[in-house]
Parts: C-alpha cells; structure tokens; sequence
C-alpha cells in the first residue's frame, strides 16, 4: 500500500496508521560526472533526494509513504514541499534528462557554480563525487607587522570545517567560487564575500599562510578592513593607522628662517602636510588648484634641512626657467644644477653637489639608464599629469628613479579621475595599488572598491581649492610665465635676429635712427612674432610647435578640468588662429572674438551661460573695451602688450563689478627673445619699451643705437 501514489479511502488499524511528515531538512543533490564526457555538450547528472528527519528518499521512489525503520511505522511525505524543491531545480537551470531514467536532472558543466552556490547558499546540501559543498560561517581575521610590511592571517570557517585566509583570498583572486577545505570538501565562496574580500585578495602577495601587505598599503588595508569587525590588529599597524589618521589634521609648519617669503595659512597647512609624508616615508600627491602656489610650498620643503642629498626636480621644458626664477626669490641659496642642456652628462658626478638638479620629462627619457643608477633624497614631479599614463617612456622612466621621498604636483583634481591614479601612485609608493589590471577593474566596480579606493588615498593627496581658500588670496594675482623657445624656434628666431642686426645697425649708422623708423618697426614686429610662433613668420610652419603654445595648452588644460573659465589675449589674430586648430584637435569647446566678428553680446552671453564652454580667445584690441567676461577666474596674455593700461583693460575683462572670485592672470614671455628684454627695458625705460610695442613713431625716435644693440642682442 505504501507503494501506492496516493493512499486508498480505507479504515486502517492504529498500527498501520500513516504519520504525515513535512520536508524539514533541506533537499541533497548528488552530482556524477558525465555518462559520456567526450561528447560536444556534455552533461552532468544530478539525483535529488528528500530527507525526513534523516531518512533520504530518492525521488524516484514512486510510493506516497516511506517506513521509518526506527517505528516500525510508515510516514507520507510532503508532495507539495518536494514540487516546489523540484522548481526551484529548474528555475537554476536543470532538466529532466532525456532517457528512460526521467528522474535523473541534467546540467550543463558551466552553469555548475553558480547553481551550487545558489543552493548551498538557501541550505541545500550538494555532493559532486562523494565531496560535499559546505556553506559559508564566520571569517577571523589577524594582521601582524613586520619590518616594513604587514601579514594578514587567519581562518574561514564552512560548516564547521576550516580554511586558510590565503588559501580563501587565492580563490577570490581567481575567480573561484569554491574553495577545498582542510577536510577535502568544498566550501562554497558567496557572493558577498567576493565582494568584501576581491580588493583585499588581488591587491596583497599571497605567500606561504599569510597575504602580505607593504607598508605603503597600510591606508588600503585598514580600509578594506573597516567594516570587519572580527579583524584583529597588533601595535606595529595600530600605531601606523593612528599616524594615518592624524593626516586629516593638517598641523600648519613655519618655513625655515632662510626662506625667503611669507606662506599663507592654507600654504603652512600644505608645508606641515609635506614633512608628515616625509617623516612617515610616503609619497604624496600635491593637487591645490592652479596659481595657489605650490611650488612656493615645496620650495619651503626643500630648503627646511631635513634633506640628506640632492633634490631631483623633473619638470615641462616650458617650466625650467621659472623654478629657477621660484629658487631665486623664495631660497636663493639652494644651489641649482640645469641638467637639460646638451653638456648634462658632464654634470653628473656633479649633482651630489648641489640642493637641487632640475630635468625636463623628455632629458628624463633620455637619461633614463644614467639616471637610475643615482640615490636622490628626494624626487618631484611637476605637472605629474605627464606620467598618468603608466605605459609611456615618461612614466616608466619616473619608476626607475631611486629616491627616499617622492611627491607630484598637478593642478588636476585627480581625485575625480581616479583611473589615472594609478600610475602617479605607483611612482609615489611602488605597490600600493596593487597591479594596474586589478586597479583598473576594481576602480570601475559599481560596488563599495571605489569608495574603499577613495578612501585609502586620501592621506596622500592634498588639494584645496581656489573658493575653498578664497578669504585668504587677494582680488587679483599676476605672474609671468617664462617660455624657453625649441631648437627650431630658436633657430628660426636667431637667424631674423642676426639678419635684422646686421642690416638694421648699418642702415642706422649711414642715416640715423630717424630715417631707419619703418625698418625699425619691422623689424620689432619680426621678432615679437617669431617669438610667438613660426607660423607668424611664415603661413607653411603654423602646423609646428612653438614654446608659448606648448606651455598654454596644458595650463589650459588643468584650468578647465578644475572646473574654471579662461580668457586668452593676443595681439596677433594669426596666433589665436593657430590656437584655435590646437583646441579643435583636442575636441576643446572654444569661443573666439576680435576686430571682425559680429554679434558680440552674443559670443559673451554663450561664454557666460554655457557651462561646457570654458576657453574665451580674444584679440586684445578687440577684447580691451565694453566686455564684461566674470564666469572666467583665468586670464592668459600670449603676448605682452607694454602698455599697462591696455594689459589692466584686459585683465579687468574678468576682474570687475560682479567677479566675486580671485582672479589669476598670467603673462607669457619667450625667454631670450626680445620679449624679455623688453621686460627688462621696461624696468628703466617704460616709455622707450611701450614704444616698441605699440609702434609709437614719436617716441622710436627716442630710442638709441645701445637700446636697439640690447634688443638685437
């Protein structure tokens, strides 16, 4: 009778009575392998059983009831619980096998984990060739100090039977989603724990019974680790993670009495910020909004005394003169060793010499393999952007440099484009992010790796804003910017300025100055424009580079992903024209506006209104009057205009009735070039040096023989 699906209406005996049981356990799936695992798709097999209280009954058992062999009694079971287990079978994916044994399930090899991890996660037991799969338990974590390095150790728990951190976190690593137990079971990984325990996995070295961490990755491992509350710490990392902690604190630090020049609080906060990096051993990203000065606080740095050794500085071509002039004012006695001219290699026993040896990035390419080989006391980058691709000759050149302490400087608020992170990190504290591979995917993991990422990086990266500082800037900041011209520009500039000397001074001496006034205009024109751009000189040579592009770009560049407006002057429209093929090869939303164009109010309304528009090119005859330009906090004059008036019409383009912010303004000069020695002219002459600019013919007539040998010099 027990045989029969369903019982009969007949009175039985008490002792015949059948017990009605419910399906309290959870079902067991006994998976074989394949009949034939040479076929194209094969299957696994899978039998289901039910257990009663301990009594497993196989699904093909066809009766309603089963005997308990401990009563002497029989039970029915629970139709409806098995139909709704049986369900669930299909729902993950198995199938009645095709054959005559229709009580048999298949199951495709590949969808095996997952779907034993659905069922052992809801408590189903699932053997796979007598080993069992065993649910997840609890996870005790340990970490211990070393010398300069930090082991995680500690125990998973499945059921009862253990694991090995690192033999779990190798798993994850892999992508597994079972790990062998101690006990040659399995335990099934779930997915909340690749989750918390994926960035913890990939990003240390896993070792003999421990995962190693370095000791720059203290911040990342006591992130991964916040939110676990069974994870144990020695002193050696608790003391690391209170040091960590006290960065959010910025102690404000004085310059050493030698420096000469005077820091704003926010700049004091940053110099206290620098020598915590360096008395812990970490490198540090310094991100302060451009024209905040960040130069001025790693000059303070430098000059404080604690270096052993000479100062590395790695910077833009266009850059080398102004550190130098930055040395000159804040620390002149730091002694400065120019290591980009062509005689360099003869320098290099030389460099213990002095405080500091300044590179350009492309002698730092080139010098890579001499380079390397020297101890620096400390290594920085400026502009660090350069390097934020780690596959470029740059940035692997930057990683073979040996240096005690490191830093960056960037204007780009980095913390927003944290997939460019890695490579300035792997040069500030090798290792720290683990592998670039591993970096990139959990950056872009829609889980809590950013957050965690974030959040581990914080203590190394200072940057403060212009509006977050603004009570301290004054209304209007101007700077000069000084261009050092390339070899063929340079070229091309000497070869006008030797012509114009040679043919310019002898006409002056067979005629005189007054007669020579149109010639002299010429040729000032000439060489301002040389000194611009070749393209100025001649239409065929506007696809080169030239010095003072070069160096704007990338000020561009970082003015606009800090989120700013810019307004950029030139005298010369053929220049603006260069600048304007430069952008739009950039994809760099522009607007443009000078003697020519029509609807004026219309061209400042959309620089104004349109956020995504951040770049104003103006010719500054064009732009000195009748604008009204305040959403731009940046202003960039390519080419000096001596006419102060004139510059300040400009500049207040920005800097007027309803700016509310600070105003930067800077000034690009070519280095060697008339330019500079117009500047320098200025000093004692200002009305000689307005003159040459502005083509006064009364006041050319000025000019004597010795300022025009200055100018043609």
């Amino acid at each position: 009778m027990a045989s029969f699906p369903a019982l009969p209406p007949l009175a039985t005996p008490e002792e015949l009575r059948i017990e009605q049981r419910n399906l309290d356990r959870p079902p067991v799936v006994k998976i074989r392998p394949p009949e034939n695992p040479m076929h194209s798709q094969p299957k696994l097999r899978c039998e289901v059983l039910f257990d009663y209280g301990g009594i497993q009954v196989s699904e093909a058992h066809a009766g309603f009831a089963v005997p308990d062999p401990a009563s002497d009694r029989f039970f029915a079971r629970d139709r409806g619980a098995e139909s709704a287990a049986l369900a669930k079978l299909a729902a993950l994916g198995l199938r009645r096998a095709q054959s005559w044994q229709k009580h048999r399930w298949e199951l495709a090899s590949s969808k095996l984990p997952a779907t034993v991890r659905s069922l052992v996660s809801e408590g189903w037991q699932v053997e796979a060739e007598g080993k069992l799969y065993r649910r997840a338990g609890s996870i005790n974590i340990e970490v211990r100090s070393g010398i300069d390095w930090f082991d995680l150790e500690g125990i998973a728990e499945f059921e009862g039977a253990p694991v090995r951190m690192p033999e779990l976190l190798k798993a994850i690593a892999r992508g597994e989603n079972m790990v062998r137990l101690d006990d040659g079971s399995f335990g099934v990984v779930p997915e909340d724990w690749v989750k918390r325990y994926g960035l913890l996995a990939k990003m240390g070295h896993t070792g003999d019974g421990q995962v190693r961490f370095g000791r720059h990755q203290a911040g990342l491992l006591d992130a991964l680790l916040a939110s676990e509350p069974a994870a144990s710490f020695d002193a050696g990392f608790l003391r690391v993670r209170e040091q960590l902690a006290s960065f959010a604190g910025l102690q404000p630090a004085d310059p050493a009495p030698a420096f000469q020049g005077t820091l704003r609080e926010y700049q004091r906060e940053g110099l206290g910020w620098l020598h915590f990096l360096r008395r812990f051993g970490f490198g540090g990203c310094l991100a302060d909004d451009m024209g905040l000065g960040k130069t001025v606080q790693v000059l303070a740095m430098l000059e404080s005394g604690e270096r052993r050794g000479p100062a590395l500085v790695v910077v833009p071509r266009s850059l080398v003169f102004n550190w130098k002039q930055e040395v000159m004012r804040f620390a002149p006695q730091l002694r400065v060793l120019d290591l980009t001219g062509n005689g360099r290699k003869d320098q290099w026993s030389e460099i213990p010499a002095y405080d500091i040896a300044l590179s350009t990035y492309g002698t730092l390419r080139r010098d890579a393999a001499l380079l390397k080989d020297i101890r620096f006391d400390t290594v920085v980058l400026d502009e660090a952007q350069t390097i934020k691709n780690a596959s470029t000759e740059s940035a692997k050149a930057a990683r073979l440099l040996k240096a005690d302490h490191r830093l960056v400087m960037t204007g780009t608020p980095v913390e927003n484009r944290i997939n460019d992170l890695w490579s300035l990190f792997e040069f500030l504290n090798p290792g720290m992010l683990g592998t670039a591979a591993v970096f990139r995917a959990h950056a872009a993991a829609a889980d809590d790796s950013l957050r965690i990422l974030s959040q581990a990086l914080r203590p190394f990266i200072l940057r403060r804003t212009k509006e977050q500082v603004a009570r301290e800037l004054p209304p209007k900041t101007e700077q000069t910017i000084y261009c050092e011209l390339e070899p063929d520009q340079r070229r091309l500039y000497n070869e006008l300025r030797d012509h114009y000397r040679d043919s310019l001074l002898g006409r002056i001496d067979e005629v005189g100055i007054e007669k020579s006034r149109m010639h002299i205009l010429e040729a000032l024109l000439r060489l301002r424009q040389a000194a611009c751009h070749p393209g100025l000189i001649d239409k065929n040579r506007s696809g080169e580079s030239s010095a003072k592009i070069d160096a704007l770009l990338p000020q561009l560049q970082e003015v606009i992903e800090g989120g700013h407006k810019v307004l950029v002057f030139s005298q010369f429209t053929s220049l603006l024209a260069i600048l304007k093929q430069r952008l739009d090869a950039e994809k760099i939303q522009y607007e443009y506006l000078d003697g020519r164009t029509r609807d004026r109010q219309g061209r400042v309304q959309h620089f104004q209104d349109d956020p995504d528009c951040r770049i104003f090119l103006i010719s500054l005859k064009a732009g000195g009057l009748g604008l009204n330009l305040t959403s731009a906090e940046y202003v960039f004059l390519l080419d000096p205009w001596w006419n102060p008036a004139v510059e300040a019409q400009a500049i207040d383009r920005s800097h007027r009735i309803g700016q509310s912010r600070h105003v930067f303004a800077y000034r690009l000069i070519a280095r060697d070039t008339i330019e500079e020695k117009v500047l320098d002219l200025q000093k004692t002459k200002r009305e000689i040096a307005g003159a040459i600019i502005t083509a006064d013919n009364s006041v050319i007539a000025g000019l004597g023989r010795e300022h025009l040998e200055l100018l043609l010099s």
